[in-house]
């Protein structure tokens, strides 16, 4: 395993927490000092985990052993926050997206590559071990020639109105993990056609936002998809995927704690997982050891700024379709660093 990743974290919100215990519990890693501007909450915090905590991102800037930040942060500040972290030399694993506007996140992922610190932003479903396995096998061929895919995303129930207020709108901030997910086992998308609604709550066209869409995709191989997604579901958490092909299809829809089943007078019955943090424990997990190897065996991570920017792209493509009732193709130039990336023509 080598010698262990010297880590620090800002934002102790419900991720926050939740990538803060597991880095604690990382073998690769060892978690320096946690940060929130709230210092009932960090120091909270701090106690909890047995670490040293603080109010002041600087101080894990400053600090010359703390090799790489993670944030989980507020999205408004992550641009400039990983920006710091750059000039001071240190790695960052930053939650999605990087900003909610193009211009700063293609600034930060060339600053990053400018100072040369690793930036892995956090789509964590690549790093899920049902929805690694099928990718994987994809790529070697298993499926054939790859004809439909198709996902769900469903929250049981949404955020608060602040937090969508800040989110993005409902594409940048829960479909763009789809649309990740998307590129990553099937490839580069040409088309997108999104149609949404707001439909559980009336503060979501309040916020000019909606809380249900379905999005259509054609990919550039002629592999066609769809995607649906809800914030509130009502039953539980749902996140689901199914790829198609000439010799096999593939089918990840894994949603119980247990795999008792019981049987009542007509009736039948399984329990099912509340939110995300149930379902993909293990991937959060994976992603940050993913991070801290990166770091030690200096090496790009498996998830990019670059991935982060296509998703962002695509995401908003799909706002745009949505908004002027009508498909948004996308168009191919040489991205940041070289790498290919959409480039929607009416963004």
């Amino acid at each position: 395993m080598g010698r262990r990743v010297r880590i620090g974290l800002a934002g102790l919100g419900r991720m926050g927490h939740l990538h803060a215990e597991n880095l604690t519990r990382a073998p690769s890693v060892e978690l320096v000092r946690v940060v929130d501007t709230r210092e009932d909450v960090a120091h909270a915090a701090g106690h909890e985990l047995d670490v040293e905590w603080s109010t002041r991102y600087d101080d894990l800037l400053q600090d010359p052993e703390i090799e790489g930040v993670v944030l989980v942060t507020p999205t408004l500040l992550h641009a400039e926050m990983v920006e710091q972290a750059a000039a001071a030399g240190k790695h960052v694993f930053c939650e999605k997206p990087i900003a909610l506007a193009l211009e700063p996140t293609v600034r930060v992922i060339q600053t990053a590559a400018a100072a040369g610190v690793k930036l892995q932003v956090g789509f964590h479903r690549r790093f899920d071990p049902d929805w690694a396995v099928a990718a994987e096998r994809i790529r070697a061929g298993e499926l054939g020639d790859v004809y439909l895919f198709r996902t769900s995303l469903r929250d049981k129930r949404p955020p608060s109105t602040e937090y969508i207020a800040d989110s993005g709108g409902f594409f940048v901030d829960v479909t763009i993990h789809d649309l990740d997910t998307a590129r990553w086992m099937i490839g580069e998308i040409d088309e997108v056609t999104a149609v949404g609604a707001a439909l559980s709550d009336p503060r979501f066209a309040e916020l000019g936002d909606i809380d249900h869409a379905v999005v259509t995709l054609r990919f550039a191989g002629g592999t066609l998809g769809v995607i649906d997604t809800s914030r509130a579901a009502g039953y539980g958490y749902e996140c689901s995927t199914e790829v198609m092909g000439s010799k096999a299809t593939v089918r990840v829809d894994r949603h119980r704690r247990v795999h008792n089943e019981w049987l009542t007078p007509g009736a039948a019955s399984v329990d099912w997982v509340v939110d995300f943090t149930e379902l993909f424990q293990q991937a959060y997990q994976l992603e940050l050891e993913e991070f801290a190897s990166a770091i030690r065996d200096d090496r790009s991570p498996a998830v990019t700024g670059e991935d982060a920017l296509a998703a962002f792209i695509l995401a908003q493509a799909c706002d745009r379709s949505r908004r002027e009732a009508r498909t948004v193709r996308l168009l191919r130039r040489d991205g940041v660093q070289g790498v290919m990336c959409e480039i929607a023509e009416t963004v």
